[in-house]
């Protein structure tokens, strides 16, 4: 009987966020206290408090061509829903949005992302 064999996959094109450090997420080198990921980019995210978060708080995520699979919302260091409005305005626009804490926002980032999913992430500070 032969063992199986498993082969690392290449790593997916664009930002990864590789691990976490009192200045808040580290995404290619850099400490981000919040970020919002594509594909291709990260940004530096000033996020509002999750009860006033809007569509417009997202515009360069929903900006992208094609619009996203759907939108991952890390809520900071708990999981928290996001307001209605924004879960209504998403949908009409065909994103579907997926929140948990931002711990593992990141770390679903990773995996989505190793399958090339198009995807986008808005991830919001571990602390206030």
């Amino acid at each position: 009987m032969t063992a199986p064999a498993f082969e690392r996959g290449a790593p997916a094109s664009g930002p990864l966020v590789r691990g976490y450090a009192e200045g808040g997420f580290i995404v290619d080198g850099e400490a981000w206290p919040a970020v919002l990921l594509t594909p291709e980019r990260a940004t530096a995210w000033q996020a509002p408090p999750l009860a006033a978060l809007t569509a417009d708080d997202l515009a360069p995520l929903l900006a992208l061509a094609p619009p996203p699979e759907f939108l991952i919302l890390g809520t900071g260091a708990a999981m928290a829903f996001p307001p209605r409005a924004l879960v209504r305005a998403l949908d009409e626009r065909g994103i579907g949005i997926e929140a948990m804490d931002s711990r593992a926002a990141a770390r679903t980032w990773g995996l989505l992302r190793a399958e090339e999913r198009w995807i986008a992430a808005a991830i919001m500070a571990l602390r206030p």
